[in-house]
């Protein structure tokens, strides 16, 4: 039989950041953008002491604040929990070679053929963990990634659950359909429209209505996900197609000076990831959201693929120039895309063959 274990750690950043500064521990703690309340933000991680006052991720930092102005906040420190989040990764597939990276702070691991059952593997695993980094995870077991990653969120933080096709009607049905990946706040309205509210409601509907709603697709996909089934595989392997950095400024900028600064560092950024992940890019994309809000991107095609920092710092400012000046900024972005591999890097893969 497939077991699949899904592992979240537990409020990834704020729990980095308390093995950092033990003496915040036990206070409501957010993290996100800069670490202003004040500024255009949002929250990357709540502590669970801040979730209790309605914090959640991907919340505006202004409404977390006004939700709970006596909580910590701090900036992301996202270096120090990539270096983390690569020693998790490294136990993980300690324990199975066949590991998909679904995450800074989650994993999916197939330990079908891995000696011992699949719970005693799970408790390994949170012991190496927390023995490693001090820090805790919670792990779903199931047949499938759907199943396990619901069964990861059942009993956080520092949980263990497992749950079989049996038990999805007691278990899974009486859960909210948000629970369901694939399922965000348009969907969810939606349904609820329709009278479907859990996912054993959802798993009434015939397939056929579902599509007539929702479309072949995403029908489809509900229709299936509410009865727990889920035959996708785990992504060993994944190249990204493409390598960003963006910032939203804390105030409107309407200096083109200050604009071109930033676009420069976030330029070199994206070089320093090509050259780190051993990538070179076909094309610059530069992303501009104005004070209205409104969203404009402009791309340039390289005569040549490139991981060089000026080549890219050029294109960018080339971009740049297609934009209208006479408005003030909200955010700046910076995209490589088209990417491939080193000539070096291709080498070296080929060796491995």
């Amino acid at each position: 039989m497939r077991r699949i274990l899904h592992i979240d750690m537990d409020a990834f950043f704020a729990a980095v950041e308390l093995k950092r500064r033990p003496e915040l521990r036990g206070q409501p703690l957010i993290i996100g953008g800069s670490g202003d309340p004040h500024s255009r933000g949002v929250v990357s991680t709540a502590s669970y002491e801040a979730r209790a006052f309605g914090v959640r991720s991907g919340m505006p930092l202004r409404r977390a604040h006004q939700l709970c102005p006596a909580c910590v906040f701090l900036p992301v420190d996202f270096d120090v929990y990539a270096a983390e989040s690569e020693k998790i990764k490294g136990i993980l597939r300690e324990f199975s070679p066949a590991m998909e990276d679904a995450g800074i702070d989650e994993a999916f691991l197939d330990v079908s053929g891995a000696p011992g059952e699949a719970v005693a593997v799970a408790r390994a695993i949170r012991q190496r963990i927390k023995e490693a980094t001090g820090l805790t995870c919670s792990i779903g077991i199931g047949p499938n990634k759907l199943l396990a990653k619901l069964a990861s969120d059942m009993q956080k933080p520092d949980g263990l659950t497992a749950i079989s096709e049996a038990d999805i009607p007691a278990r899974v049905w009486p859960l909210p359909v948000r629970k369901l990946q694939g399922v965000g706040p348009k969907t969810e309205q939606r349904l609820a429209e329709l009278g479907i509210r859990t996912i054993g409601d959802l798993a009434r509907p015939s397939g056929e209505a579902l599509i007539a709603h929702f479309g072949q697709a995403h029908g489809s996909y509900l229709h299936e996900a509410a009865r727990g089934l889920d035959d996708s595989p785990l992504v060993t392997h994944w190249e990204p197609k493409s390598i960003s950095r963006e910032t939203t400024f804390p105030r409107d900028v309407g200096d083109w000076q200050s604009i071109a600064r930033t676009l420069a560092s976030l330029a070199r950024d994206v070089a320093e990831r090509l050259r780190a992940e051993n990538f070179r890019c076909q094309n610059v994309t530069v992303k501009l959201r104005y004070a209205d809000f409104a969203t404009h991107t402009h791309t340039l095609t390289l005569a040549a693929p490139t991981d060089d920092a000026d080549a890219i710092r050029r294109a960018a400012f080339a971009c740049l120039q297609r934009f209208a000046l006479d408005k003030k900024a909200r955010l700046i972005g910076v995209r490589a895309g088209g990417l491939g591999k080193t000539a070096d890097a291709e080498r070296e893969a080929s060796a491995r063959i």
